[in-house]
């Protein structure tokens, strides 16, 4: 049976009732994490009883799933613009996309944690996003961007480039995943200035 319309709430705040549910999981999400959240912990912090979540999402996975896609957004909702192609030095730019990747998944992870071993939820997350949209898109975009702009070589391998910058936020943050509490983690700080200089040399014209 598909979900029910979702009410529209009377707080004056014009959201609906769905949407009020997803925005109560992802606060509860970025307060605490995924670890034991549960139906009726939500339901609880959201105000309504324990079934109303099941007329709005066919499960608490399909739930989670969009409170961890807002809580992605919420966290780059706080940090600093991404540049625009053509604009500033390749260097700055680059350097800025590989710090605004390490911050995010950073800002993440906590969340991320608790759904290691939830592929339901990490599918109802990956479908809920929007072409285009995500840090790793867009850095594809800008680097794609750069390459018609000229300002890149002509042959430059811009799909290696970004897989390479991905592999290195994913790295950092899956040392500190891994790494027990109050040990330094295995993995030094990636070195943002190195890795851009690499980068540079294999593609720029």
């Amino acid at each position: 049976m598909s979900p029910r319309r979702a009410a529209a709430l009377r707080d004056g705040t014009g959201r609906t009732l769905r949407e009020h549910l997803i925005a109560t999981a992802e606060r509860m999400i970025a307060q605490g994490g995924t670890a034991g959240l549960t139906v009726r912990a939500i339901a609880r912090e959201a105000g309504v009883a324990d079934g109303v979540l099941y007329n709005h999402f066919a499960d608490k996975e399909e739930l989670l799933g969009l409170a961890l896609r807002a809580h992605v957004r919420s966290v780059e909702a706080g940090l600093h613009p991404l540049p625009e192609p053509g604009t500033g030095t390749l260097e700055e730019n680059l350097r800025a996309y590989i710090t605004y990747g390490l911050a995010l998944h950073r800002g993440i992870l906590p969340a991320m944690a608790g759904m290691v071993g939830r592929p339901e939820v990490m599918a109802g997350f990956a479908a809920s996003g929007v072409p285009g949209e995500d840090w790793r898109d867009r850095l594809l975009g800008y680097l794609r961007a750069e390459r018609e702009l000229g300002r890149l070589a002509p042959g430059a391998r811009v799909e290696a480039a970004a897989t390479m910058i991905v592999g290195v936020c994913h790295e950092a943050v899956l040392t500190m995943l891994f790494t027990p509490p109050g040990q330094a983690p295995a993995a030094p700080e990636p070195d943002v200035d190195a890795l851009v200089e690499v980068l540079l040399d294999g593609i720029k014209g």
